[in-house]
């Protein structure tokens, strides 16, 4: 790492096995043809590094302990490029951290043992150092590892750092406290069941300080403050190859426009069009968006 880091990462850090299949989805009792197969870093705070990167930002990232399986990959992949690994805890006993992932178009399907990791007991993840916020200007924190967690906000708080968070809940510290929270649908579908996102518009911003922007796949973004009326913006149209990696892409997106002070409405864009050119490729960690890729599509609307 060359540079001093530009932003704070905070969250799931893993090894991805993706798997592009041929033609179309898994069906039961039925034979699938893998196009294309990777392993490369993943994870909300993983790929929103390796977008950041690539948009010029250099990053320090911390959360989940990397083990042996992850750390070769980890270390040769981010080799030569801005992003910090010096405060992930690197273990020497097991394999590490990991997803699978089938992707057809569209649909993808996440597998993993996260529900056996969380209903461990046991911390799998590192505590936040006020050290490594040194110098940055712009921060993320997942809202998956409880009071370390809440302590990387509060951390960014007593900094002054604004921070991005995603999927934190209306009643949540993580929410009230952040300058950006991007929920997405698979989010308000599961604990926002039966209400209208325009119902969870009106709770989020209640209880926000900063800006809440709630994402819906393909369709209308929603995004407000407290006090302000809500907004709406459609996201761009392209082709889509993959969407693995669009949140966290989105999210990225997010930091970057608050460390260049953009206003509401054109953070959400430039937010969008990173993620746009994220779900148009395959592998995203390979062809990550770049600056320019990204201010293209927002002046033509084409990718």
């Amino acid at each position: 790492m060359s540079a001093k880091p530009e932003a704070y990462l905070f969250g799931q850090v893993l090894g991805t096995h993706s798997f592009l299949l041929k033609d179309g989805f898994l069906q039961p009792d039925e034979y699938s043809e893998i196009q294309e197969q990777y392993f490369l870093p993943g994870g909300e705070t993983g790929t929103a590094a390796t977008v950041l990167q690539s948009l010029g930002v250099s990053v320090r990232m911390d959360g989940t302990w990397i083990g042996t399986e992850v750390a070769p990959m980890l270390r040769s992949f981010y080799a030569g490029k801005n992003v910090d690994l010096s405060p992930l805890h690197f273990t020497e006993d097991d394999p590490g951290v990991m997803d699978y992932v089938v992707i057809a178009g569209l649909a993808r399907s996440p597998m993993g043992r996260f529900q056996t990791l969380f209903a461990s007991g046991k911390r799998w993840w590192s505590v936040p150092k006020e050290e490594d916020l040194d110098g940055c200007k712009a921060a993320a924190v997942d809202p998956f590892f409880g009071e370390e967690s809440l302590r990387a906000a509060e951390l960014c708080q007593k900094r002054g750092i604004p921070y991005v968070t995603i999927d934190s809940s209306h009643d949540s510290l993580l929410h009230r406290h952040a300058a950006v929270n991007v929920v997405s649908k698979e989010c308000t579908s599961q604990y926002y069941a039966g209400i209208t996102p325009e119902e969870v518009m009106t709770r989020m911003q209640a209880e926000a300080e900063g800006l809440t922007i709630l994402t819906q796949g393909g369709g209308e973004m929603l995004y407000g403050r407290k006090g302000e009326p809500l907004r709406r913006m459609k996201p761009f149209s392209v082709q889509v190859r993959s969407t693995l990696g669009a949140g966290d892409t989105f999210k990225a997106g997010c930091v970057y426009g608050l460390l260049h002070g953009m206003n509401d409405e054109d953070l959400v864009r430039f937010a969008s069009a990173c993620s746009a050119i994220a779900i148009s490729r395959f592998p995203l960690p390979l062809h990550p968006p770049r600056l320019d890729e990204v201010l293209n599509l927002i002046r033509t609307g084409k990718a």
